[in-house]
């Protein structure tokens, strides 16, 4: 088991610093030069910075109200949606948030440059968050999980998914890396990562999740998960528990067709539901709702689904925001025309995340608050718990910032946890804990880009790197002395190796760990997360 969490407390008030360069705008101020609303700046004045593990949606409820109570109902339609565009340019965006009131964007790969810099990152979440200096703040998610799901690419830290988090089996250290990916994002000007995933996986059957989720035992990964929010929450980013009830079991990807649920909610509830029931008790201020059929309603998706949002309100006593998951992929119908959205509001849905047509959904909102399809009392609830986050979250990044003013908290304390973080989790799937080392190695096997990648971090360790010396697979199909393993742990079940490793990520610091294990300098003390055919070969290293 996980040694045990450090306390929110203790951890917050050693990472958390005053002033942020990357805080959202005051609610109710005008936008001053430096970015932040003039009542903000007077009260700041006159009272010290907050703790960010004290901040609390609920302290905003009436400020909040006071807020909601001021929208049109064209505002009101579009303060719950979080939109999303094609392309890279920044003034589509900012006409969206402008024109239809969208309570948030979310970043995706697709709308950065190829190789994007911090500095390209933090202007366009600057003009996002300029489209409006009044009233409701704007959300600027991104999916920025770690190894596979990284939308930002080379302008973010470069983190591991979780499974590779997991792996380090130290509560504190998680936490403390987590903390560091919430200050970079918020660094970066974003206010939600949608992390960590909360899915328990089932191994090499699941097709969406698998690295991504902390591991197999549902138990584990529930600690794994509160450890991610706690240390989230003190990075200064709102955190999202997804994909409720539980993807992690379901042969079908949800981008594709809808997967569907060969046990009910109530039969989860002692499995898959206690990563986000340890969620829930650290406090995580959104809960996404994932495109997953269930044994009654086969056909529907748990976001258009009410009896899934009343089990996440009432099996988990969850009070916060409840967002759907992107309603823009196949397992939700797409000819609605906005219809998807008010279907989901209507199951209970506070925010619905990337319809197809952001202008088409806030239209179908106002219609159906017109003929009673949805209740404005409703809808008006709704917009609360959603600008209640948005204010707890504005008022947490400004006390928050990067430790080291590196470019975007790319400092040495950051790169010093993403060291700790690869050696602690590099796991030994087959052999010895130490190897017995060598002075050279040629690489076969895998992409081009990743034995590039290790030949590089091998050149860095002292390593020679040609055609003779220990030969190293990237490949389970390629014969090699070692194996090495960049994805999740069952990718290199096969290897005939007779040593292989598995570092979660092909990031420079896990494959510089890498490198280090392999001279002989570094001793693997990973703890396999997850059980699967072939598992048992893995030594216990730790």
């Amino acid at each position: 088991m996980l040694r045990s969490r450090l306390s929110i407390l203790a951890l917050t008030t050693t990472l958390a610093l005053a002033g942020c360069s990357g805080s959202t705008s005051a609610p109710d101020g005008e936008k001053s030069p430096n970015g932040s609303g003039q009542q903000a700046e007077a009260q700041t004045e006159q009272t010290p910075q907050q703790d960010p593990a004290d901040i609390d949606p609920s302290d905003y409820e009436d400020e909040a109200a006071e807020i909601v109570d001021g929208f049109s109902d064209d505002e009101l339609a579009g303060s719950l949606i979080v939109g999303t565009w094609n392309g890279t340019d920044t003034q589509t965006p900012v006409d969206m948030i402008k024109q239809n009131h969208l309570g948030g964007v979310i970043v995706m790969g697709y709308n950065l440059s190829e190789n994007p810099t911090s500095d390209q990152v933090t202007g366009l979440t600057k003009a996002l968050k300029g489209a409006r200096t009044k009233g409701q703040p704007v959300s600027i998610g991104v999916d920025q999980e770690g190894g596979p799901v990284s939308r930002l690419s080379s302008a973010a830290l470069p983190f591991p998914p979780l499974m590779g988090l997991a792996a380090t089996d130290d509560s504190d250290l998680i936490t403390e890396a987590t903390t560091v990916q919430g200050q970079n994002l918020t660094d970066l000007g974003f206010t939600i990562d949608f992390a960590p995933d909360s899915d328990v996986t089932v191994g090499p059957k699941d097709k969406a999740i698998n690295v991504r989720s902390a591991g197999t035992d549902h138990k584990d990964a529930a600690d794994v998960v509160a450890d991610a929010v706690t240390g989230y929450k003190a990075g200064g980013v709102g955190s999202s528990a997804k994909h409720f009830p539980g993807h992690g079991r379901l042969g079908v990807d949800s981008h594709e067709s809808l997967p569907v649920s060969e046990k009910s909610i109530d039969e989860l509830e002692d499995t898959d539901l206690l990563p986000f029931k340890s969620a829930v008790e650290a406090d995580v201020p959104m809960v996404m709702m994932g495109h997953i059929g269930l044994p009654d309603a086969k056909t529907t998706p748990a976001t258009l689904n009410k009896k899934a949002y009343s089990a996440l309100r009432d099996k988990l006593d969850f009070d916060g925001v409840i967002i759907t998951d992107a309603l823009n992929m196949k397992a939700v119908p797409q000819n609605l025309k906005g219809g998807e959205t008010v279907k989901a509001l209507a199951a209970g849905a506070d925010l619905a995340l990337m319809p197809p047509d952001s202008g088409a959904a806030q239209k179908a909102i106002v219609t159906a608050m017109g003929d009673g399809t949805l209740k404005k009392k409703d809808l008006e609830e709704k917009s609360e718990r959603v600008v209640a986050m948005q204010l707890a979250t504005a008022e947490a990044q400004k006390s928050v910032k990067a430790e080291d003013s590196g470019e975007s908290g790319n400092g040495s304390d950051g790169k010093k946890t993403l060291t700790e973080v690869a050696e602690k989790s590099l796991t030994v799937l087959k052999g010895e804990c130490s190897f017995d080392g060598t002075d050279s190695l040629s690489i076969v096997g895998g992409s081009d880009k990743e034995k590039a990648e290790l030949t590089k971090a091998a050149e860095d360790v002292g390593l020679s790197v040609g055609s003779g010396g220990t030969s190293v697979s990237l490949s389970p199909s390629t014969s090699a002395d070692v194996a090495v393993g960049t994805a999740a742990p069952w990718t290199m079940r096969s290897t005939s190796a007779k040593s292989a490793v598995t570092a979660y990520d092909s990031n420079p610091y896990a494959l510089k760990a890498v490198a280090k294990w392999l001279k002989g300098d570094l001793k693997a003390s990973g703890k396999l997360p997850a059980e699967y055919e072939g598992s048992d070969a893995a030594p216990d290293c730790g």
